[in-house]
């Protein structure tokens, strides 16, 4: 009610504000239309004014167009006359010109003819000369005749090497793929063997941890005492319950004690067989087994129960019981004490087959390893063979490439020889083609007519040309000159004609704009009027409103008292809370080490059980009688025990033969030491400086982790707040007092829940507070492009649009691109450019890209 009469108040303070500014306005608005109707008035006196000076100079241009025509006619016939003088001598002096150069251009062409053919004249004549000398010394020359039938022998010799080694080759490899294919098939069994011997030896491993009973300062309890024949694991589990798990040594605070048998007891119902006959157990469970039956069915046991006496109970194999007093368990209800009774039971199995499966698995290896041997000589065979196949067709090879290099000399040179004569018959018909080609150059030459008259009469018209050019040029400025002013005069006219329409348009404006100014005046003045009489309303109904929200403001005080003693109340809530999380996860840790201890302690007697061994030959339970020491008196003295044992052990290193190297040993030995000692020194300093260089990077490592921290937990909380709308959050380092050994623990608080760990949060607010996490390492540490994968795969739509806002925003401050996989609709909306892949034919695939930008400007253009 507070709040609402505030908002009340509020509203007349804004409606009071809301006219006075409405007033203010209307006062401007008048003193605007005071100023619009001034600048109308001078408006319509400038558009007169502006119109009259038009006229007159409308008046002037049209007297100067008068002798307009006359100029241009006479100027345009002027241009044309020395225009026609102008082509007729650019004519004459094209077609000279035209007719030397054609002339010039044969003599050149003519001259660089005849040279040319001269200088292949020259060359053909020593061409042919050379080849004649080349083919006298290869007619000369003798071919490899013998070389050719030795080769071809030798040839014939490494092929049959060839062929034999290839047969023996082919032996071996079958050979070797009979061993692989016996040596696959032993390996299945191999494999079969392995996979049975440790899936029996894991489930006892696990059963046995499972059994183990913790603590060995604690009393064991009752069921591991107990064998039950397999079947009747429920029965007994559902007999005994809870109590199964007590010890029977009377020093526990609860346990079973011996008594016993009940002189007078009472029997079982007919039809029910005692427990007892199916359980060997302590004797402090006879009296309990005893007065426990085994019936068919709960139906029976039911019908049974009204002749139970006090104590007596009935139980069926599947876990159903009828007690005495009317407490009854359905069928079906498996306990935790049967489902331990049923898994000793298993172990002692296991037991029994991991032996047989282990035997079964020694033998598979042994004959594995006579497989694997078998392959391998075999291989050594093969690769033997291949090697013999390998160097014979390496001969082969040789002696072929000496074969052919000497058919190929010996084609060669008759190659050689049949070339040289085509081409001394080609170059003699070439030198005479161009003896005939030269002759006839040179007599087209010495006809060519001379230029140089023509060349006179070129200069002559060129000046003559230029001067009717010049005068041509002076014609046609003129005439450019005269067309320039009357185009000016026309276009002033027009101009004249739209400046006297525009001034009048305007005028004719500013008086209907006129008339509007003063109809609008006369309203405001009416709005300002009514608009004085509101203020005085609106001080009464302020005033009601003060007295209401002097009540209601009483009313939330007391309020506000009983919300902050329950937020008191609270917050000692949940600071118990944290204290009690604390001592678990202190109480989880001891339990922790405490493990790790139990087990380094049981690694260090099977160590000490190994040495006796090896030094003594025996176990450590014989090690009294070795000895000669009795186990019920006190032991002696460790200390004086131990030096006593290295007293012996020296005198008996010491005993021997002498040794005649003595002193020469002990120089060699004396050196050694000097040697080790100053490595040993080296060693120490270089330990010193590397934990020094170690403690440095320790040191900067925790400096740059905690500083690098901080700026990831202020952008996580930044973050945090932006994609929930609200909420706060914060990261904490955990379980270690170094940085560099603790862990990260992430406490969120989306908006209306509680602080609590990030594993206690729905899916979808899993995976914004990931995108949170992630997006602060990436401010803190940024890259040019960052990939996102279906990141907002479990978010709704209103979470993905403040994913694509903040995606948005990072683009814009950072130069970091993102490539967002998606198939979400609304992210694909929000991306500048989308890429895709269409199968357009079967098999072949296409990427397709849309720029989305480039289509809203497309579309806005549009």
């Amino acid at each position: 009610a507070l709040q609402r009469l505030i908002i009340a108040r509020d509203g007349l303070d804004e409606e009071e504000q809301r006219i006075e500014a409405q007033a203010a306005d209307t006062r401007h608005r008048i003193e605007e239309t005071i100023a619009d109707t001034a600048r109308e008035q001078s408006l319509i006196t400038d558009a007169e004014a502006a119109g009259a000076r038009l006229l007159e100079e409308q008046a002037g241009i049209t007297a100067a167009r008068e002798g307009e025509e006359e100029n241009r006619a006479r100027a345009k016939a002027e241009l044309e006359a020395a225009g026609t003088a102008v082509e007729a001598h650019e004519t004459s002096l094209s077609g000279l010109t035209q007719r030397v150069a054609d002339t010039e251009a044969r003599r050149n062409a003519m001259q660089r003819r005849v040279e040319e053919v001269t200088n292949r004249e020259n060359r053909l004549g020593q061409r042919l000369g050379e080849l004649s000398d080349e083919r006298q010394r290869l007619e000369a020359d003798a071919p490899e005749a013998d070389a050719l039938s030795d080769a071809e022998a030798h040839q014939e010799k490494s092929v049959g090497a060839v062929a034999d080694a290839q047969a023996i080759l082919e032996a071996a490899e079958q050979s070797h793929k009979a061993a692989e294919a016996d040596r696959e098939a032993n390996r299945a069994a191999f494999n079969d063997a392995r996979d049975a011997a440790t899936k029996l030896s894991a489930e006892k491993n696990a059963l046995t941890k499972l059994l183990h009973t913790g603590d060995p300062d604690m009393f064991p309890p009752l069921i591991d005492a107990i064998t039950v024949e397999p079947g009747y694991e429920i029965a007994l589990g559902t007999a005994l319950g809870d109590e199964i798990e007590a010890p029977i040594d009377e020093a526990a605070d609860i346990h079973w004690r011996a008594l016993p048998p009940l002189v007078d007891a009472p029997g079982l119902p007919a039809g029910a067989t005692p427990l007892s006959q199916w359980v060997q157990a302590p004797a402090a469970l006879a009296r309990r087994l005893s007065q426990t039956g085994i019936v068919d069915s709960v139906d029976q046991a039911r019908a049974l129960s009204g002749t139970l006496r006090p104590g007596q109970r009935l139980v069926t194999r599947d876990g159903g019981l009828c007690r005495w007093d009317g407490y009854t368990i359905a069928a079906g209800a498996t306990t935790a004490a049967a489902r331990r009774l049923e898994q000793r039971n298993r172990l002692r199995e296991l037991e029994g087959q991991s032996a047989a499966a282990n035997q079964r698995l020694a033998h598979a290896e042994a004959e594995a390893e006579q497989k694997r041997e078998a392959v391998q000589r075999s291989a050594e065979a093969v690769q033997s063979a291949r090697s013999s196949v390998r160097n014979a067709e390496m001969a082969l090879t040789e002696v072929r490439e000496s074969l052919s290099a000497i058919k190929q000399r010996m084609a060669a040179h008759g190659s050689r020889l049949a070339a040289l004569a085509d081409q001394i018959r080609t170059l003699g018909s070439d030198l005479a083609e161009v003896r005939g080609q030269l002759i006839e150059a040179r007599n087209e030459l010495a006809d060519l007519p001379d230029v140089n008259g023509d060349r006179a009469k070129i200069e002559s018209l060129r000046v003559e040309l230029a001067e009717r050019r010049t005068h041509l040029m002076e014609c046609r400025a003129r005439h450019d000159e005269i067309e320039r002013m009357a185009r000016e005069r026309n276009q002033r006219l027009e101009a004249i004609a739209r400046e006297m329409a525009s001034w009048s348009d305007r005028k004719q404006g500013s008086l209907t704009r006129l008339e509007e100014l003063t109809q609008r005046r006369a309203d405001l003045e009416v709005v300002r009027e009514e608009l004085a009489s509101k203020p005085a309303a609106l001080n009464q109904r302020r005033q009601a409103l003060l007295n209401e929200i002097e009540g209601a403001e009483q009313k939330r005080l007391d309020a506000a008292d009983k919300l902050s003693i329950a937020e008191a109340r609270l917050a000692d809530a949940d600071k118990a809370l944290r204290l009690a999380e604390a001592e678990l996860a202190k109480a989880r840790e001891n339990r922790v080490r405490s493990e790790g201890a139990v087990e380094q302690a049981l690694q260090n007697c099977h160590a000490i059980a190994e040495r006796v061994d090896d030094r003594l030959e025996c176990r450590p339970d014989q090690l009294f009688e070795i000895a000669g020491l009795d186990p019920e008196k006190e032991l002696p003295d460790l200390e004086q025990t131990e030096r006593k044992v290295e007293r012996l052990q020296r005198e008996r290193e010491t005993m021997g033969p002498v040794n005649l190297r003595a002193e020469q040993e002990m120089n060699e030995l004396e050196e050694q030491i000097t040697t080790l000692s100053t490595e040993r020194d080296d060693l120490t300093s270089a330990i010193d400086k590397l934990r020094r260089g170690i403690n440095e990077l320790n040191r900067e490592g925790r400096q740059r982790l905690l500083q690098s921290f901080a700026e990831v937990n202020e952008h996580f909380q930044e973050l945090f707040g932006k994609l929930f709308g609200g909420g706060h959050a914060h990261l904490e380092l955990t379980d270690a007092e170094d940085p560099l050994d603790a862990g990260l623990e992430i406490l969120a608080s989306p908006p209306g829940k509680k602080l609590q760990n990030l594993t206690l949060l729905s899916g979808g607010e899993q995976a914004l507070t990931a995108l949170s996490l992630l997006f602060a390492v990436f401010l803190t540490n940024p890259a040019p492009i960052c990939v996102l994968d279906e990141v907002d795969a479990p978010l709704d739509d209103a979470n993905v649009d403040r994913f694509c806002s903040m995606l948005e925003e990072m683009t814009k401050s950072k130069s970091t691109r993102f490539l967002v996989i998606t198939h979400h609709r609304m992210t694909m909306a929000r991306m500048d450019r989308l890429y895709g892949v269409t199968m357009s034919e079967r098999g072949v695939s296409q990427l397709v890209s849309v720029d989305l930008q480039k289509a809203v400007e497309i579309r806005q253009s549009a």
